[in-house]
Protein backbone atom coordinates (compact mmCIF):
# COMPACT_ATOMS: atom_id res chain seq x y z
CA UNK A 1 0.00 0.00 0.00
CA UNK A 2 1.87 3.46 -1.06
CA UNK A 3 0.48 6.71 0.97
CA UNK A 4 0.07 9.97 -1.01
CA UNK A 5 0.56 11.50 2.71
CA UNK A 6 2.57 9.70 4.90
CA UNK A 7 3.21 13.13 7.16
CA UNK A 8 -0.54 13.40 7.28
CA UNK A 9 -1.22 9.66 8.39
CA UNK A 10 1.58 10.09 11.08
CA UNK A 11 -0.21 13.12 12.68
CA UNK A 12 -3.65 11.51 11.99
CA UNK A 13 -2.60 8.13 14.09
CA UNK A 14 -1.22 10.34 16.77
CA UNK A 15 -4.10 12.09 17.21
CA UNK A 16 -7.01 9.38 16.60
CA UNK A 17 -4.49 7.37 19.23
CA UNK A 18 -4.91 10.32 21.79
CA UNK A 19 -8.53 10.38 21.40
CA UNK A 20 -8.38 6.63 22.38
CA UNK A 21 -6.38 7.00 25.58
CA UNK A 22 -3.56 4.87 23.98
CA UNK A 23 -0.10 4.79 25.67
CA UNK A 24 1.53 3.92 22.78
CA UNK A 25 1.74 4.16 18.74
CA UNK A 26 3.33 2.45 16.04
CA UNK A 27 3.44 3.90 12.20
CA UNK A 28 5.72 2.96 9.31
CA UNK A 29 9.22 5.01 9.67
CA UNK A 30 11.47 7.13 7.66
CA UNK A 31 13.93 9.64 8.16
CA UNK A 32 11.57 12.65 8.11
CA UNK A 33 9.27 10.81 10.23
CA UNK A 34 11.95 10.42 12.84
CA UNK A 35 13.12 13.68 12.93
CA UNK A 36 9.12 15.25 13.67
CA UNK A 37 9.01 12.55 16.29
CA UNK A 38 12.53 14.15 17.81
CA UNK A 39 11.33 17.15 17.47
CA UNK A 40 7.65 16.84 19.56
CA UNK A 41 10.38 15.10 22.33
CA UNK A 42 12.38 17.81 22.78
CA UNK A 43 9.30 20.19 23.25
CA UNK A 44 7.53 17.82 25.78
CA UNK A 45 4.78 16.79 23.62
CA UNK A 46 5.38 13.26 23.92
CA UNK A 47 7.07 11.04 26.27
CA UNK A 48 9.70 9.09 24.01
CA UNK A 49 10.24 7.75 20.47
CA UNK A 50 12.08 4.46 19.42
CA UNK A 51 12.60 2.99 16.00
CA UNK A 52 12.13 -0.83 15.68
CA UNK A 53 13.54 -3.16 12.63
CA UNK A 54 11.92 -5.93 12.08
CA UNK A 55 12.29 -8.79 8.90
CA UNK A 56 14.56 -5.41 7.22
CA UNK A 57 10.91 -3.50 7.73
CA UNK A 58 11.31 -0.10 9.96
CA UNK A 59 8.59 1.12 12.15
CA UNK A 60 8.46 4.32 14.48
CA UNK A 61 6.72 3.69 18.02
CA UNK A 62 5.65 6.78 19.95
CA UNK A 63 5.18 7.26 23.71
CA UNK A 64 2.24 9.32 24.22
CA UNK A 65 1.89 11.86 27.13
CA UNK A 66 -1.06 12.52 29.05
CA UNK A 67 -1.08 15.08 31.62
CA UNK A 68 -3.79 14.35 34.86
CA UNK A 69 -5.62 12.24 32.15
CA UNK A 70 -5.87 14.26 28.97
CA UNK A 71 -2.89 14.41 26.32
CA UNK A 72 -0.64 16.90 26.27
CA UNK A 73 -1.53 17.22 22.91
CA UNK A 74 -4.73 19.39 22.69
CA UNK A 75 -4.78 19.75 18.50
CA UNK A 76 -2.20 18.84 15.90
CA UNK A 77 -2.83 19.77 12.00
CA UNK A 78 -1.71 19.41 8.79
CA UNK A 79 -0.34 22.91 6.82
CA UNK A 80 1.31 22.19 3.85
CA UNK A 81 0.02 18.93 2.18
CA UNK A 82 0.88 17.39 -1.20
CA UNK A 83 -1.61 19.16 -2.82
CA UNK A 84 -0.85 23.02 -1.66
CA UNK A 85 2.57 23.51 -0.73
CA UNK A 86 2.57 26.28 2.37
CA UNK A 87 5.94 27.96 2.40
CA UNK A 88 7.00 31.01 4.41
CA UNK A 89 9.97 33.34 5.25
CA UNK A 90 11.51 33.58 8.57
CA UNK A 91 9.59 36.86 9.24
CA UNK A 92 6.20 35.82 8.08
CA UNK A 93 6.21 32.65 9.95
CA UNK A 94 3.06 32.11 11.90
CA UNK A 95 3.29 31.85 16.15
CA UNK A 96 0.71 28.95 17.23
CA UNK A 97 -1.25 30.06 20.32
CA UNK A 98 0.46 32.96 20.83
CA UNK A 99 3.74 30.75 21.35
CA UNK A 100 2.00 28.33 23.57
CA UNK A 101 2.10 26.22 20.52
CA UNK A 102 5.10 24.99 17.90
CA UNK A 103 5.01 25.26 14.17
CA UNK A 104 7.39 22.43 12.29
CA UNK A 105 9.06 23.58 9.44
CA UNK A 106 11.51 21.69 6.75
CA UNK A 107 14.14 24.77 6.27
CA UNK A 108 17.66 24.27 4.00
CA UNK A 109 19.29 23.33 7.39
CA UNK A 110 16.87 20.62 8.17
CA UNK A 111 13.67 20.24 10.26
CA UNK A 112 12.94 22.76 13.15
CA UNK A 113 10.34 24.60 15.10
CA UNK A 114 9.86 27.88 14.09
CA UNK A 115 11.65 29.39 16.91
CA UNK A 116 14.62 27.51 15.86
CA UNK A 117 13.71 29.18 12.34
CA UNK A 118 13.58 32.57 13.56
CA UNK A 119 16.36 32.38 15.76
CA UNK A 120 18.47 31.23 12.90
CA UNK A 121 16.48 33.48 10.01
CA UNK A 122 15.52 30.75 7.61
CA UNK A 123 12.16 30.39 5.65
CA UNK A 124 10.60 27.04 4.35
CA UNK A 125 7.84 24.79 4.45
CA UNK A 126 5.61 24.25 7.13
CA UNK A 127 4.77 20.98 7.79
CA UNK A 128 2.27 20.68 10.74
CA UNK A 129 1.44 23.15 13.89
CA UNK A 130 0.98 21.19 17.26
CA UNK A 131 -0.54 23.02 20.25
Amino acid sequence: MSLSDPIGDMLARVKNAQSRNHKKVELPSSNFKSKIAGILKNEGFIKDYKINVIDNKSTLSLELKYHSGNPVISAIERVSKPGRRIFSSAEGLPKINNGLGIAIVSTPKGVMTDIDARKQRLGGEIICKVF
